[in-house]
């Protein structure tokens, strides 16, 4: 079996995991949730809207804040909404599984044994009471 086949299988190995299936199912969820998505909607067109009005030559800064106000607010109810809440945590998962699948193959390249190679763990970004990246 060469390369191209390993990796078509892997993605098929992917597509079985309960991790990818919860992900599908939960952003199926959403696409049926009208709720949700008339709220994407108006998330859309309100970001048209601020587009529209910050490429304006006399545009107004008060319209563009409360346009900004009103977008952030929808975005908060869309990510409230329990549904999208269920998609983003179960994509954390997959984005999670790819990531490690990336390091091992990576590793791999660079010459590390593929057996040894261990998930990546985030420092979370605050470099303040680091005492440096390894």
């Amino acid at each position: 079996m060469d390369i191209v086949e390993l990796a078509r299988d892997l993605g098929k190995k992917i597509q079985e995991d309960e991790r990818f299936i919860a992900m599908r199912v939960a952003s199926q969820q959403c696409d049926a949730d009208e709720a949700l998505q008339n709220m994407i909607g108006e998330f859309n067109l309100k970001r048209m809207a601020i587009n529209n009005e910050a490429q304006k030559e006399d545009r107004s800064e008060d319209l563009l804040r409360q346009y900004n106000n009103e977008l952030r607010t929808i975005y908060a109810e869309i990510m409230q909404n329990p549904n999208m809440a269920e998609f983003n945590a179960a994509k954390v998962e997959v984005d999670d599984m790819m990531n490690y699948i990336s390091t091992i193959l990576y590793g791999a390249v660079n010459g590390e044994d593929p057996d040894t190679i261990e998930p990546q763990q985030s420092c979370g970004g605050d470099c303040a009471g680091c005492a440096g990246c390894h």
